[in-house]
């Protein structure tokens, strides 16, 4: 991932599409990892996964995400050892001029004055995936402390810096995710995320 310099100090560039705006309606593939990929949330037994107090939170305060935000729908979702895998789905009512997922091409919003990229400077407010996913990790992180929930070694829980989202462009890609999301844990040897090796 390259790098370049903001305000003279180095910051990795964002993997996130610079044409989308992540406020627009369309279903988003979300995984988030804890801190050097420790494995806070409990571990695979026989291919299932068995969660710890900490991954307790994590599989509740997902599902409470629908509760908390409007125009949001979830699909499928797995806590595994080291992060989360889920399906975030914005449908926001009465939006003009928005393209959908399945339209937002880089090409079709080249007319905009600023692009989306440009304008994550600026306070989107709330239901974007930025937001959404902000609040779901701070709350963990708020009960975790308040809890004093630790791991087995005593290690206070804290979650990697950024998430990693990707746009669903189509219903057969929607289809390969949320499988892939559901057999997660009986194929967790062959995770890359298996180990807790930053790679």
């Amino acid at each position: 991932m390259s790098t370049d310099k903001f305000k003279n100090k180095y910051r990795i560039a964002s993997a996130r599409a610079s044409w989308w705006n992540y406020g627009w309606n369309g279903a988003y593939f979300i995984t988030i990892c804890t801190k050097n990929r420790e494995h806070f949330f409990g571990k695979i037994e026989n291919g299932k996964m068995q969660l710890s107090k900490i991954g307790l939170l994590a599989d509740v305060f997902w599902h409470e995400i629908k509760n908390h935000t409007e125009n949001t729908e979830l699909g499928a979702f797995v806590v595994m050892p080291n992060h989360i895998h889920g399906i975030l789905i914005l449908d926001k009512p009465e939006i003009s001029n928005v393209p959908t997922v399945e339209t937002g091409h880089a090409l079709s919003l080249q007319t905009q004055i600023q692009t989306p990229a440009q304008q994550r400077f600026r306070n989107q407010g709330k239901n974007t995936v930025s937001s959404i996913i902000g609040s779901y990790k701070s709350a963990i992180t708020k009960h975790c402390n308040r809890l004093k929930l630790t791991d087995d070694d005593g290690l206070v829980f804290g979650w990697q810096t950024r998430f990693h989202d990707h746009i669903i462009r189509n219903d057969e890609e929607y289809q390969r995710i949320n499988d892939y999301i559901e057999t997660n844990p009986a194929n967790w040897e062959n995770d890359k995320f298996y180990g807790n090796e930053l790679t």
